[in-house]
């Protein structure tokens, strides 16, 4: 099955697929719903973990090979790990700027 990559548009109605929503389950409970660059680590990163900003951690699936470059494996488990947002994030090379926006007790006083 051909499935278009080429734009943002497209990739955006193949991640709202019925198909890929029952693959990217599959691949979550295969993997325990467990990041695996974590796990590779000695760390364990599930739902019910909290990141280093303090927040609930997001679960994604990623393409190993990416979609884009390698459209015919957009829907092959073996193409497909967990990873927690951040390690997800390091992977593509994006970064987090999620800004706290909780105020620390004592930053306006200095003495």
């Amino acid at each position: 099955m051909f499935i278009d990559t080429s734009t943002k548009a497209s990739r955006a109605k193949f991640y709202s697929s019925s198909s890929w929503k029952q693959l990217r389950k599959l691949c979550l409970e295969r993997d325990h719903y467990e990041c695996q660059w974590c796990k590779e680590e000695g760390k364990v990163t599930t739902l019910s973990s909290i990141d280093k900003h303090g927040n609930p951690v997001v679960l994604e699936v990623d393409h190993i090979k990416e979609l884009e470059d390698y459209p015919e494996l957009a829907l092959e488990l073996f193409n497909l790990r967990t990873l927690c947002k951040d390690c997800h994030n390091k992977r593509h090379k994006r970064f987090n700027y999620r800004s706290s926006k909780k105020k620390k007790k004592w930053d306006d006083e200095w003495w």
